[in-house]
């Protein structure tokens, strides 16, 4: 791929969403939806990834689909716990960025992206090679039915090839948010998902000049794409004509930095990962269920109906963020306090107005994706029912994070995504499903409460948890003192971040 392929018109119709000025003083609400209406699109579009494999995959003959949809389902946590802690740091690049934009230090927010970058390379390239190795073992695990785990394997293995692609992406994405530019990697975004959704069907089934590949087909379709973004995200960033620019030279390793990027993101990658071990357990619960396959079909279906209901809630949590990094790096605390009040109660909103009218769809939309299992549609329908009144209670969650990650404290989220899994959500799985007896229903029960008690916690650690703290330097003398040099010459005077 050529480093032309972004053209120039492109380019020059992309302008930043809100300027630094109307994120520190402009109407919240307003504000905050000019940043986070492309990041709602990005995200709609990377759960269409997902969706697309499902719904594609859901359409092979009968003797197969069943076995295909949960060896997808089962393929999702596997891939989630490998590669989320590494995938956790990113929040240590978003705050620093962010609160060096607000204190208008664009040199210090390009170095901190650029550092936030190579880190993600390098992890990219060390999740490759770790799931390809592990991951079989991992899926085999999750379920007893030799063609669930089977179709799993084949999904994974493919899927960590490509995952240095998925890093660069991902980490671009989350810096140009911080920036306040979240049209260019939407995008970005909309090009390779269109592009995965035509391929898709091509190589599943074997269409024109392509071999019938089923699962595999699906994992390779989704890997061309990354590798596109990936090469597009780089091109832009390299230009510099969205604001953030970084060069080859800047991509080398910084220990300085790293230390920086690491320290405020570990305790939001002990949380990510801790959160998708928990997932790994429970698929591994039910996938223990005596219809399992049917449940984990049902369940994998049907969560990729709420992640997409959850778009405007993962572009409202970047934003929350982001503008809470810019008012901080402002030293705005009570524009940061009324950012994430309102962005909560907004996204509470959304979610009881997206969940009832997802709970009216739910059966039409399960018989859409796989017409021929009508124990699924049942089962798909049970989950929706049961799940469904508690999702709202996630966009407090949400909005609770998005508030300590912008501000760069990770451990409260830390701790809220480890108990909302570890101490709610798993054990209540189990012991509604296996120690009462109920079985699927119980599971979906156990999800449902762990909701309502995880948004409890975190209004709890919101009002009784001082957040306000930037963990940029709070001298603004810093700003012009990096030179020819390079940042070398910070190393004595820059604090280091607080947590």
């Amino acid at each position: 791929m050529r480093y032309g392929f972004v053209p120039d018109r492109l380019e020059e119709t992309v302008a930043r969403t809100a300027s630094r000025k109307e994120i520190l003083e402009g109407p919240i609400v307003r504000t905050m939806f000019r940043l986070a209406w492309p990041l709602m699109i990005s995200s709609l579009l990377h759960y269409l990834y997902n969706m697309a494999d499902t719904f594609w995959v859901g359409h092979l003959p009968v003797s197969e689909n069943a076995s295909a949809v949960a060896g997808l389902q089962i393929a999702g946590p596997v891939i989630f716990f490998l590669m989320a802690f590494a995938f956790g740091f990113n929040s240590g690049g978003l705050a620093l960025v962010s609160q060096y934009m607000g204190a208008h230090r664009k040199e210090e927010a390009n170095t901190a992206a650029a550092k936030t970058l190579s880190l993600s390379i390098a992890f990219g390239l060390f999740i490759m090679v770790t799931g390809v190795i592990f991951s079989p073992a991992l899926l085999r695990l999750l379920t007893s039915d030799p063609a669930v785990a089977r179709a799993g394997t084949v999904y994974t293995r493919i899927i960590f090839i490509g995952m240095p692609f998925e890093f660069v992406a991902a980490a671009y994405a989350q810096v140009m948010a911080a920036y306040g530019d979240t049209i260019t990697p939407m995008l970005v975004n909309l090009a390779t998902v269109i592009a995965n959704i035509v391929l898709d069907p091509f190589m599943i089934f074997g269409w024109g000049p392509f071999a019938r590949m089923t699962v595999a087909g699906a994992a390779v379709a989704t890997i061309i794409c990354q590798a596109i973004a990936a090469v597009i995200s780089l091109v832009i960033l390299f230009r510099g004509r969205h604001g953030l620019r970084v060069s080859w030279r800047d991509l080398l390793p910084d220990w300085f930095w790293y230390r920086r990027i690491l320290k405020i993101g570990l305790p939001a990658s002990i949380g990510v990962s801790g959160t998708s071990f928990g997932f790994l357990v429970l698929t591994g619960i039910i996938g223990r269920v005596p219809n399992a396959t049917v449940a984990l079909s049902a369940y994998g279906i049907g969560d990729r109906f709420i992640n997409i209901s959850f778009v405007a809630i993962d572009g409202l949590s970047l934003a929350i963020s982001t503008m809470v990094g810019h008012a901080l790096g402002g030293d705005l605390r009570k524009r940061a306090n009324s950012v994430v009040w309102t962005g909560t109660a907004l996204m509470f909103g959304i979610l009881v107005g997206e969940g009832t009218l997802l709970r009216v769809f739910t059966p039409w939309l399960f018989r859409a994706f796989i017409p021929t299992q009508p124990a699924i549609i049942s089962e798909g329908v049970l989950f929706m029912s049961l799940f469904l009144p508690s999702i709202p209670f996630f966009g407090i969650v949400n909005g609770v994070q998005s508030a300590f990650q912008g501000s760069g404290h990770n451990t409260p989220p830390m701790i809220m995504q480890l108990v909302r899994l570890w101490g709610l959500r798993v054990p209540l799985s189990w012991f509604f499903g296996f120690a009462m007896h109920m079985g699927s229903r119980g599971i979906w029960t156990g999800m449902l409460i762990s909701n309502v008690l995880a948004a409890v916690l975190a209004l709890v650690f919101l009002v009784t948890v001082d957040w306000h703290h930037k963990v940029i330097e709070h001298t603004s003398a810093l700003a012009g003192a990096i030179d020819e040099t390079g940042t070398s010459e910070l190393i004595s005077t820059l604090a280091e971040p607080g947590v």
